[in-house]
């Protein structure tokens, strides 16, 4: 009984992992929604697990069906686009000054970006927040 067990376990062979690929061509900059997706029975180091990982990020380069979707291929989506005007917010203390800006890179919630001053033309960087506004720090 053990010997057939054994030669039953041999002949198996190794299990595969489960590994998210594309169902169609996804590209750059494109919300991944839950019919771009799916899991086949590879195993591919470094690549997708999960569909609830995946659902909702921004590809940040093409994606091709049929292939894994690797972890570095995927961020956050962008709330601020290049050249879109913003509200920057400066507060220090009891001071708070708000004037109007343009976003000079793209970048999600958190992302750390280059904004310009309309006003004054000068460039600084900024912190997105939530609802889209740059909070400047000196």
């Amino acid at each position: 009984m053990r010997i057939a067990f054994a030669i039953a376990v041999m002949l198996a062979g190794p299990a595969l992992a489960e590994t998210v690929v594309a169902t169609r061509t996804i590209r750059p900059q494109e919300i991944i929604g839950a019919s771009d997706v799916k899991l086949e029975n590879v195993d591919v180091p470094g690549a997708h697990v999960k569909l609830e990982n995946v659902i909702g990020l921004e590809a940040q380069y093409a994606l091709y069906p049929g292939r894994a979707v690797m972890r570095g291929a995927l961020a956050e989506p962008a709330v601020v686009e290049r050249n879109q005007f913003v509200v920057l917010v400066y507060q220090t203390g009891g001071l708070r000054i708000v004037t109007d800006g343009r976003a000079l890179d793209r970048g999600a919630v958190g992302d750390r970006i280059r904004v310009m001053n309309v006003n004054s033309r000068t460039s600084l960087f900024g912190t997105i927040s939530e609802d889209g506004t740059i909070l400047v720090s000196n």
